[in-house]
Protein backbone atom coordinates (compact mmCIF):
# COMPACT_ATOMS: atom_id res chain seq x y z
CA UNK A 1 0.00 0.00 0.00
CA UNK A 2 1.90 3.00 -1.27
CA UNK A 3 1.12 6.68 -1.63
CA UNK A 4 -0.87 7.07 -4.85
CA UNK A 5 -0.09 10.73 -5.36
CA UNK A 6 1.14 13.87 -3.67
CA UNK A 7 -2.37 15.15 -2.90
CA UNK A 8 -3.85 15.55 0.61
CA UNK A 9 -7.32 16.92 1.41
CA UNK A 10 -7.67 18.59 4.82
CA UNK A 11 -11.13 18.97 6.35
CA UNK A 12 -11.11 21.96 8.69
CA UNK A 13 -9.36 25.34 8.48
CA UNK A 14 -8.82 25.77 12.20
CA UNK A 15 -5.46 25.80 13.97
CA UNK A 16 -4.75 22.11 13.26
CA UNK A 17 -5.82 22.14 9.62
CA UNK A 18 -3.89 25.29 8.74
CA UNK A 19 -0.76 24.12 10.58
CA UNK A 20 -1.03 20.76 8.81
CA UNK A 21 -1.14 22.47 5.42
CA UNK A 22 2.04 24.41 6.20
CA UNK A 23 3.73 21.28 7.56
CA UNK A 24 2.87 19.33 4.40
CA UNK A 25 4.08 22.22 2.24
CA UNK A 26 7.40 22.15 4.10
CA UNK A 27 7.72 18.49 3.05
CA UNK A 28 6.83 19.28 -0.56
CA UNK A 29 3.42 17.58 -0.29
CA UNK A 30 0.51 19.23 -2.10
CA UNK A 31 -2.74 19.75 -0.21
CA UNK A 32 -6.06 21.58 -0.25
CA UNK A 33 -7.99 22.79 2.81
CA UNK A 34 -11.80 22.59 2.91
CA UNK A 35 -13.73 24.60 5.48
CA UNK A 36 -17.50 24.46 6.03
CA UNK A 37 -17.73 28.08 7.14
CA UNK A 38 -17.20 31.21 5.09
CA UNK A 39 -13.92 31.89 6.91
CA UNK A 40 -11.57 30.15 9.33
CA UNK A 41 -13.30 29.93 12.69
CA UNK A 42 -12.22 32.23 15.50
CA UNK A 43 -13.97 30.75 18.52
CA UNK A 44 -12.70 33.47 20.81
CA UNK A 45 -10.33 33.62 23.72
CA UNK A 46 -6.62 33.10 24.12
CA UNK A 47 -4.64 29.88 24.42
CA UNK A 48 -1.38 28.90 26.07
CA UNK A 49 1.37 27.55 23.83
CA UNK A 50 4.26 25.62 25.33
CA UNK A 51 7.76 25.14 23.84
CA UNK A 52 6.93 21.87 22.05
CA UNK A 53 4.23 23.60 19.98
CA UNK A 54 6.24 26.80 19.54
CA UNK A 55 9.11 24.70 18.15
CA UNK A 56 6.72 23.44 15.46
CA UNK A 57 5.33 26.90 14.71
CA UNK A 58 8.92 28.08 14.36
CA UNK A 59 9.67 25.26 11.89
CA UNK A 60 6.74 26.28 9.67
CA UNK A 61 7.62 29.98 9.79
CA UNK A 62 4.94 31.26 12.17
CA UNK A 63 6.60 31.74 15.56
CA UNK A 64 8.46 34.97 14.81
CA UNK A 65 5.22 36.45 13.48
CA UNK A 66 3.07 35.63 16.50
CA UNK A 67 5.61 36.06 19.33
CA UNK A 68 5.21 39.88 19.52
CA UNK A 69 1.42 39.45 19.55
CA UNK A 70 1.18 37.43 22.78
CA UNK A 71 2.20 37.47 26.43
CA UNK A 72 5.39 35.54 27.21
CA UNK A 73 5.81 33.85 30.61
CA UNK A 74 7.55 30.94 32.32
CA UNK A 75 5.51 29.72 35.30
CA UNK A 76 1.96 29.06 36.42
CA UNK A 77 1.48 29.64 40.15
CA UNK A 78 -0.99 27.80 42.37
CA UNK A 79 -2.34 29.06 45.69
CA UNK A 80 -4.83 28.08 48.35
CA UNK A 81 -4.37 31.45 49.98
CA UNK A 82 -0.70 30.72 50.52
CA UNK A 83 1.62 29.41 47.77
CA UNK A 84 0.86 25.78 46.91
CA UNK A 85 2.80 24.85 43.78
CA UNK A 86 4.54 26.19 40.68
CA UNK A 87 4.41 24.62 37.24
CA UNK A 88 6.89 25.52 34.51
CA UNK A 89 5.07 26.14 31.25
CA UNK A 90 8.10 27.34 29.31
CA UNK A 91 11.64 28.60 29.74
CA UNK A 92 13.75 29.93 26.89
CA UNK A 93 16.99 29.19 28.73
CA UNK A 94 16.09 25.50 29.16
CA UNK A 95 13.76 24.72 26.24
CA UNK A 96 14.54 27.51 23.71
CA UNK A 97 11.11 29.10 24.19
CA UNK A 98 9.12 30.78 26.93
CA UNK A 99 5.42 29.96 27.01
CA UNK A 100 3.12 32.23 25.03
CA UNK A 101 -0.45 33.21 25.81
CA UNK A 102 -2.07 34.56 22.66
CA UNK A 103 -5.50 35.11 21.16
CA UNK A 104 -6.58 32.36 18.77
CA UNK A 105 -7.45 34.84 16.05
CA UNK A 106 -3.87 36.13 16.00
CA UNK A 107 -2.57 32.64 15.23
CA UNK A 108 -5.37 31.94 12.75
CA UNK A 109 -4.62 35.19 10.90
CA UNK A 110 -0.90 34.40 10.73
CA UNK A 111 -1.54 30.83 9.55
CA UNK A 112 -4.07 31.88 6.89
CA UNK A 113 -1.70 34.52 5.53
CA UNK A 114 1.17 32.01 5.39
CA UNK A 115 -1.04 29.45 3.65
CA UNK A 116 -2.09 32.02 1.05
CA UNK A 117 1.49 33.21 0.52
CA UNK A 118 2.54 29.63 -0.21
CA UNK A 119 -0.25 29.17 -2.72
CA UNK A 120 -2.07 26.48 -0.73
CA UNK A 121 -5.74 26.43 -1.75
CA UNK A 122 -8.44 27.00 0.89
CA UNK A 123 -12.01 26.39 -0.23
CA UNK A 124 -14.56 27.92 2.13
CA UNK A 125 -18.24 27.03 2.28
CA UNK A 126 -17.41 23.34 1.65
CA UNK A 127 -19.10 21.24 4.33
CA UNK A 128 -17.90 17.65 4.34
CA UNK A 129 -20.73 15.12 4.71
CA UNK A 130 -19.44 11.59 4.08
CA UNK A 131 -16.92 9.36 2.36
CA UNK A 132 -18.30 7.89 -0.87
CA UNK A 133 -15.58 5.35 -1.61
CA UNK A 134 -12.05 4.41 -0.63
CA UNK A 135 -9.57 2.36 -2.61
CA UNK A 136 -5.97 1.29 -2.14
CA UNK A 137 -4.90 4.48 -3.91
CA UNK A 138 -7.39 7.26 -3.13
CA UNK A 139 -10.57 8.39 -1.39
CA UNK A 140 -13.66 10.17 -2.71
CA UNK A 141 -16.05 12.14 -0.53
CA UNK A 142 -19.11 14.38 -0.76
CA UNK A 143 -19.86 17.95 0.29
CA UNK A 144 -23.22 19.26 1.42
CA UNK A 145 -23.53 21.37 -1.75
CA UNK A 146 -23.63 18.22 -3.86
CA UNK A 147 -20.04 18.39 -5.14
CA UNK A 148 -17.43 15.70 -4.53
CA UNK A 149 -13.67 15.51 -4.16
CA UNK A 150 -10.95 12.91 -4.63
CA UNK A 151 -7.47 12.84 -3.11
CA UNK A 152 -4.78 10.38 -2.13
CA UNK A 153 -5.60 10.99 1.55
CA UNK A 154 -8.39 12.74 3.46
CA UNK A 155 -7.44 14.16 6.86
CA UNK A 156 -10.03 15.10 9.48
CA UNK A 157 -8.71 18.11 11.37
CA UNK A 158 -12.28 19.03 12.24
CA UNK A 159 -12.32 18.93 16.03
CA UNK A 160 -13.87 16.84 18.76
CA UNK A 161 -17.24 16.70 16.96
CA UNK A 162 -15.48 15.49 13.81
CA UNK A 163 -17.60 14.47 10.84
CA UNK A 164 -14.64 12.63 9.30
CA UNK A 165 -14.39 10.46 12.44
CA UNK A 166 -17.91 9.19 11.69
CA UNK A 167 -16.44 7.25 8.76
CA UNK A 168 -14.13 5.37 11.14
CA UNK A 169 -16.51 5.20 14.12
CA UNK A 170 -20.12 5.66 12.95
CA UNK A 171 -21.65 5.23 16.41
CA UNK A 172 -19.14 7.17 18.48
CA UNK A 173 -20.34 10.38 20.12
CA UNK A 174 -18.12 12.61 22.27
CA UNK A 175 -18.93 12.29 25.96
CA UNK A 176 -19.78 15.42 27.89
CA UNK A 177 -17.76 15.58 31.11
CA UNK A 178 -20.53 17.39 33.01
CA UNK A 179 -18.25 20.39 33.31
CA UNK A 180 -18.04 23.76 31.60
CA UNK A 181 -15.59 26.63 31.78
CA UNK A 182 -16.67 30.25 31.88
CA UNK A 183 -14.08 32.93 31.13
CA UNK A 184 -13.96 36.68 30.65
CA UNK A 185 -11.35 39.35 29.98
CA UNK A 186 -10.79 42.33 32.26
CA UNK A 187 -8.30 45.21 32.33
CA UNK A 188 -5.27 44.46 34.50
CA UNK A 189 -5.57 47.91 36.04
CA UNK A 190 -8.56 46.87 38.17
CA UNK A 191 -6.72 43.97 39.83
CA UNK A 192 -5.55 44.29 43.45
CA UNK A 193 -2.63 41.91 42.98
CA UNK A 194 -0.97 42.01 46.36
CA UNK A 195 1.87 39.48 46.68
CA UNK A 196 0.48 37.03 44.15
CA UNK A 197 2.45 36.04 41.06
CA UNK A 198 0.68 35.81 37.69
CA UNK A 199 -0.56 33.74 35.93
CA UNK A 200 -2.18 31.94 38.84
CA UNK A 201 -4.84 29.52 39.97
CA UNK A 202 -6.34 29.94 43.44
CA UNK A 203 -7.87 26.76 44.84
CA UNK A 204 -10.92 26.94 47.11
CA UNK A 205 -12.40 23.76 48.64
CA UNK A 206 -15.96 25.08 48.34
CA UNK A 207 -15.90 26.86 44.98
CA UNK A 208 -13.10 25.11 43.10
CA UNK A 209 -10.36 26.89 41.19
CA UNK A 210 -10.27 30.48 39.95
CA UNK A 211 -7.81 31.31 37.16
CA UNK A 212 -6.17 34.65 36.34
CA UNK A 213 -3.78 34.87 33.38
CA UNK A 214 -2.28 37.95 31.69
CA UNK A 215 -2.78 38.36 27.95
CA UNK A 216 -1.89 40.87 25.25
CA UNK A 217 1.83 41.59 24.73
CA UNK A 218 2.07 44.07 27.59
CA UNK A 219 -0.11 42.06 29.99
CA UNK A 220 -2.65 44.87 30.11
CA UNK A 221 -5.55 42.42 29.93
CA UNK A 222 -6.36 39.43 32.13
CA UNK A 223 -8.30 36.27 31.51
CA UNK A 224 -10.39 35.24 34.50
CA UNK A 225 -12.20 31.93 34.66
CA UNK A 226 -13.93 29.19 36.66
CA UNK A 227 -15.42 25.76 35.99
CA UNK A 228 -18.87 24.50 36.88
CA UNK A 229 -20.67 21.14 36.92
CA UNK A 230 -23.71 21.02 34.62
CA UNK A 231 -25.87 18.47 32.85
CA UNK A 232 -25.68 18.10 29.07
CA UNK A 233 -27.54 20.89 27.27
CA UNK A 234 -26.72 20.34 23.58
CA UNK A 235 -25.43 22.90 21.12
CA UNK A 236 -28.54 25.06 21.23
CA UNK A 237 -28.54 25.01 25.02
CA UNK A 238 -24.87 26.01 25.20
CA UNK A 239 -25.46 28.85 22.75
CA UNK A 240 -28.41 30.11 24.78
CA UNK A 241 -26.41 29.93 28.00
CA UNK A 242 -23.49 31.80 26.44
CA UNK A 243 -25.86 34.47 25.20
CA UNK A 244 -27.02 34.98 28.78
CA UNK A 245 -24.08 37.20 29.68
CA UNK A 246 -25.50 38.10 33.08
CA UNK A 247 -25.64 34.41 34.06
CA UNK A 248 -21.96 34.12 33.14
CA UNK A 249 -21.08 37.22 35.17
CA UNK A 250 -23.07 35.99 38.17
CA UNK A 251 -21.31 32.62 38.03
CA UNK A 252 -17.85 34.22 37.91
CA UNK A 253 -18.78 36.34 40.94
CA UNK A 254 -20.36 33.45 42.86
CA UNK A 255 -18.49 32.83 46.12
CA UNK A 256 -16.03 35.66 45.51
CA UNK A 257 -16.28 36.63 49.18
CA UNK A 258 -14.64 33.30 50.06
CA UNK A 259 -11.60 34.07 47.89
CA UNK A 260 -8.76 36.53 48.58
CA UNK A 261 -9.10 40.20 47.63
CA UNK A 262 -7.32 39.63 44.30
CA UNK A 263 -10.31 37.56 43.11
CA UNK A 264 -12.85 40.01 44.48
CA UNK A 265 -11.20 42.83 42.56
CA UNK A 266 -11.02 40.68 39.41
CA UNK A 267 -14.80 40.17 39.31
CA UNK A 268 -15.75 43.69 40.45
CA UNK A 269 -16.26 44.87 36.86
CA UNK A 270 -16.64 42.29 34.07
CA UNK A 271 -17.11 43.57 30.49
CA UNK A 272 -19.81 41.65 28.62
CA UNK A 273 -18.11 41.65 25.21
CA UNK A 274 -15.33 39.17 26.05
CA UNK A 275 -17.16 36.38 27.85
CA UNK A 276 -16.77 32.79 26.66
CA UNK A 277 -18.34 29.51 27.74
CA UNK A 278 -16.76 26.12 27.01
CA UNK A 279 -18.48 22.74 27.51
CA UNK A 280 -15.82 20.04 27.97
CA UNK A 281 -16.17 16.88 25.88
CA UNK A 282 -13.88 13.86 25.57
CA UNK A 283 -13.58 10.88 23.26
CA UNK A 284 -12.45 7.42 24.40
CA UNK A 285 -9.01 6.08 23.50
CA UNK A 286 -9.36 4.93 19.90
CA UNK A 287 -7.97 1.73 18.42
CA UNK A 288 -6.99 3.44 15.20
CA UNK A 289 -6.75 6.94 13.78
CA UNK A 290 -6.81 5.69 10.19
CA UNK A 291 -9.18 3.68 7.99
CA UNK A 292 -8.35 0.13 6.89
CA UNK A 293 -7.01 1.36 3.56
CA UNK A 294 -5.28 4.30 5.30
CA UNK A 295 -6.76 6.90 2.97
CA UNK A 296 -8.76 8.55 5.77
CA UNK A 297 -7.00 9.84 8.90
CA UNK A 298 -8.08 11.82 11.97
CA UNK A 299 -5.84 13.84 14.28
CA UNK A 300 -5.93 16.45 17.02
CA UNK A 301 -9.17 16.65 19.01
CA UNK A 302 -10.85 14.37 16.49
CA UNK A 303 -8.48 11.55 17.53
CA UNK A 304 -7.81 12.16 21.23
CA UNK A 305 -9.03 14.38 24.03
CA UNK A 306 -6.61 15.68 26.64
CA UNK A 307 -7.91 17.28 29.87
CA UNK A 308 -6.68 20.86 30.33
CA UNK A 309 -4.62 20.20 33.48
CA UNK A 310 -1.21 20.58 31.81
CA UNK A 311 -2.53 22.86 29.06
CA UNK A 312 -1.48 20.45 26.32
CA UNK A 313 -4.62 20.11 24.15
CA UNK A 314 -3.73 22.37 21.22
CA UNK A 315 -0.02 21.78 21.79
CA UNK A 316 -0.43 18.06 21.21
CA UNK A 317 -2.58 18.74 18.15
CA UNK A 318 0.32 20.68 16.64
CA UNK A 319 2.55 17.68 17.37
CA UNK A 320 0.06 15.44 15.56
CA UNK A 321 0.04 17.45 12.36
CA UNK A 322 3.77 18.07 12.17
CA UNK A 323 4.76 14.45 12.79
CA UNK A 324 2.05 13.26 10.37
CA UNK A 325 3.62 15.36 7.63
CA UNK A 326 7.05 13.88 8.41
CA UNK A 327 5.64 10.35 8.32
CA UNK A 328 3.90 10.97 4.98
CA UNK A 329 7.17 12.23 3.53
CA UNK A 330 8.89 9.04 4.66
CA UNK A 331 6.09 6.90 3.22
CA UNK A 332 6.62 8.24 -0.29
CA UNK A 333 7.46 4.90 -1.92
CA UNK A 334 7.07 2.97 1.34
CA UNK A 335 4.18 1.19 3.01
CA UNK A 336 1.65 3.79 4.20
CA UNK A 337 -0.19 1.41 6.52
CA UNK A 338 2.99 0.59 8.44
CA UNK A 339 3.96 4.25 8.59
CA UNK A 340 0.62 5.43 9.96
CA UNK A 341 0.56 2.67 12.55
CA UNK A 342 3.99 3.68 13.79
CA UNK A 343 2.90 7.31 13.82
CA UNK A 344 -0.17 6.55 15.94
CA UNK A 345 1.77 4.35 18.36
CA UNK A 346 4.43 7.02 18.78
CA UNK A 347 1.92 9.81 19.19
CA UNK A 348 -0.23 7.82 21.61
CA UNK A 349 2.81 7.20 23.80
CA UNK A 350 3.33 10.96 24.15
CA UNK A 351 -0.38 11.57 24.74
CA UNK A 352 -0.32 8.90 27.46
CA UNK A 353 2.68 10.58 29.09
CA UNK A 354 0.76 13.86 29.08
CA UNK A 355 -2.14 12.11 30.82
CA UNK A 356 0.32 10.78 33.42
CA UNK A 357 1.64 14.33 33.85
CA UNK A 358 -1.93 15.52 34.39
CA UNK A 359 -2.29 12.96 37.18
CA UNK A 360 0.94 14.11 38.78
CA UNK A 361 -0.15 17.74 38.65
CA UNK A 362 -3.56 16.89 40.14
CA UNK A 363 -1.87 14.93 42.94
CA UNK A 364 0.33 17.90 43.81
CA UNK A 365 -2.67 20.21 44.05
CA UNK A 366 -5.18 17.99 45.84
CA UNK A 367 -5.82 18.42 49.58
CA UNK A 368 -3.39 16.43 51.70
CA UNK A 369 -5.93 13.95 53.08
CA UNK A 370 -3.90 10.79 52.67
CA UNK A 371 -5.75 9.66 49.54
CA UNK A 372 -2.99 10.75 47.14
CA UNK A 373 -0.03 8.52 46.30
CA UNK A 374 2.79 10.18 48.27
CA UNK A 375 5.40 9.13 45.70
CA UNK A 376 3.37 10.68 42.88
CA UNK A 377 2.76 13.79 44.97
CA UNK A 378 6.45 14.39 45.71
CA UNK A 379 7.87 13.29 42.35
CA UNK A 380 9.63 16.27 40.74
CA UNK A 381 8.50 17.46 37.34
CA UNK A 382 10.75 16.46 34.45
CA UNK A 383 9.48 18.39 31.44
CA UNK A 384 12.40 18.20 29.04
CA UNK A 385 10.84 15.16 27.31
CA UNK A 386 7.74 17.27 26.67
CA UNK A 387 9.22 20.64 25.81
CA UNK A 388 12.46 19.77 23.98
CA UNK A 389 11.75 17.03 21.45
CA UNK A 390 13.53 16.81 18.12
CA UNK A 391 10.57 15.76 15.99
CA UNK A 392 12.64 14.74 12.98
CA UNK A 393 14.73 12.40 15.16
CA UNK A 394 11.55 11.18 16.88
CA UNK A 395 10.00 10.12 13.59
CA UNK A 396 13.23 8.48 12.47
CA UNK A 397 13.20 6.46 15.70
CA UNK A 398 9.64 5.28 14.96
CA UNK A 399 10.96 3.68 11.77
Amino acid sequence: MRMASNNIAIIGAGLSGLALALSLHKQGILCTIYESRSASLDIGGAIMLSPNALRILDAIGIYKIIKPLGYSFKYLHFYTGTPLDTYEFGNAEKYDYDALRIYRYEIIDALVKAVQERGIPIEYGKKFTHVISETERDVTWAFEDGTTGTASCLVGADGIHSRVRKYLYPDLEPRFTNAIGVTAAIPTSQLKKGDYELPLTIMNPKHGAFIIAPQLPDGSELLIGKQKRLAEMGRQGWNELLSDKQWCVNFLREGAEDFPEIIQSAVSDIPLDKINLWPFYVVPKLDTWASDKCRVVILGDAAHAIPPTAGQGINQAFEDVFTYSLVLAKCDGEDLKVGLKRWQVGRQERVDRVLELNGQIDARRMPKDGSVDSELESKPFDLRWLYSPDFEVMVEDWF
